[in-house]
């Protein structure tokens, strides 16, 4: 079987490209040619064939990812189910399940059979919690067993996973010698990583066999996501040398595994402050060669637990105007607690504004439904306002739940509208502006 980049560099048009072009208002040529570039990959598992098709890249909507999963202190199934289909309905384009707690196979196979989204997940997490099981000790991992569970839940129907090539002996050394870190390491995988790699002496196995990794996911046609490990989990961490080392390494293993015929992504920064993330995806688009970039995060301060969600919204926002193509939300509980259902509606219907004001930004051409709004708005025509909107639901409830003594306007102003003077003033000027029907 071949993967859609091969058949993409062959000039075949498949029906997922087709459907993205769609989906994106594209020729289906354009797709396939960025598709062959390695500028945009489609994660659409063939063994999960109900699952909806979703493009991540250049020119493309910027797309949101959720991260559901259990923990060791909270593990409950029906509520993960719960979540992935909230997620879903909210509008996610993609989920990562990251359980680490419970029968891990099992959760990921309900997780996939709740949603039509593309699931993606990090292998290592059910690595080293069963090598733990077994043996008390996370550090006795084989690297066998790892390879053989990344098929395995390949075979489940995953359709990208965040495995983490890009750590090795040299990354851990700018550790190191740069003295540690204010924020210390936040990837769960990551760590666990960095300590097998201590306690035993060796050489990262998923970056000393990477072509072994490459052709797992070639099999499956899944999207491979370069993991950041070493992202910095403080904003006064952020590139320094140890994540640079990784992101450098990460954006050459892209190139190389493009080579191989897999389709691939790099992720990253984690905590960034806003003037550095600019600078942070024009690094990796030009060091990766416009490989998809899945931002997680960021979050540009450090002091917002509570609302990370919407400190992180502000990152996002930034990262879709400078060229994000994937932005991991970030909901309420974000470094205090696992996430709720609530928390997860919360933290997609926030990332989607985020990437909504970035997308506008980074295409203007895009704005029609914003001036639409505008003149649905200015106009006081809420059902038509309604249309344009977002969240109309929250909308119309919360309006019905403050009705005004005016239908028009609205308890905000009520006889004192500026929308209602304003058209008064200018009713003649309004009855032949053809930007009132939206021309």
């Amino acid at each position: 079987m071949k993967t859609q980049i091969e058949l993409a560099r062959e000039g075949l048009v498949t029906p997922q490209m087709r459907r993205v072009a769609e989906d994106e208002n594209f020729t289906p040529e354009v797709i396939r040619e960025r598709v062959a570039r390695g500028e945009i990959v489609i994660p659409n598992n063939p063994f999960r064939p109900d699952q909806a098709v979703v493009g991540i890249g250049r020119g493309l909507r910027t797309k949101v990812n959720a991260s559901i999963g259990t923990s060791s202190d909270i593990c409950d199934l029906d509520d993960e189910v719960r979540k992935a289909r909230a997620a879903e309905v909210e509008g996610a384009d993609t989920l990562m399940e990251l359980s680490a707690g419970g029968n891990l196979d099992k959760i990921r196979r309900a997780v996939l059979a709740a949603t039509h989204r593309p699931v993606g997940n990090v292998p290592l997490y059910q690595a080293f919690k069963e090598t733990a099981r077994r043996h008390r000790d996370p550090g006795k991992l084989d690297p066998e067993y790892l390879f053989e569970l990344i098929e395995r839940q390949l075979a489940d129907g995953l359709s990208f996973m965040a495995i983490h090539c890009g750590i090795n002996l040299y990354t851990i050394e700018r550790l190191r010698k740069q003295g540690y870190r204010y924020g210390g390491l936040v990837s769960k995988g990551g760590t666990f990583m960095v300590a097998w790699m201590d306690q035993n002496r060796r050489e990262n196995p998923l970056y000393e066999q990477f072509d072994r990794v490459c052709g797992l996911m070639k099999k499956y046609d899944a999207v491979l996501s370069l993991g950041n490990g070493i992202r910095a989990g403080a904003i006064h961490d952020s590139h320094d040398r140890a994540q640079m080392a990784e992101m450098i390494i990460n954006c050459e293993l892209a190139a190389l595994g493009r080579e191989m015929g897999c389709q691939m992504m790099v992720e990253g920064p984690g905590h960034v402050p806003l003037d550095e993330i600019e600078g942070n995806i024009m690094l990796e688009k030009r060091m990766s060669g416009n490989a998809p970039y899945y931002v997680l995060g960021p979050i540009p301060m450090d002091r917002g637990a509570g609302y990370d969600h919407v400190v992180a919204a502000i990152g996002a926002a930034n990262s879709a105007r400078y060229g994000a193509d994937l932005i991991c939300y970030i909901t309420p509980a974000e470094h205090l607690a696992l996430p709720t259902e609530a928390d997860v509606r919360e933290g997609v219907r926030v990332t989607r504004l985020a990437v909504a004001v970035g997308d506008l930004a980074k295409y203007p051409e895009r704005r029609q439904a914003d001036r639409l709004a505008a003149l649905a708005r200015r106009d006081m025509r809420w059902d038509d306002l309604e249309k344009y909107l977002l969240f109309p639901e929250v909308a119309r409830a919360m309006r019905a739940s403050r009705k005004p003594a005016e239908e028009k306007t609205c308890t905000m102003c009520g006889d004192f509208c500026a929308m209602k003077k304003g058209m008064e003033v200018f009713a003649d000027d309004i009855a032949g502006d053809k930007r009132s029907a939206g021309l």
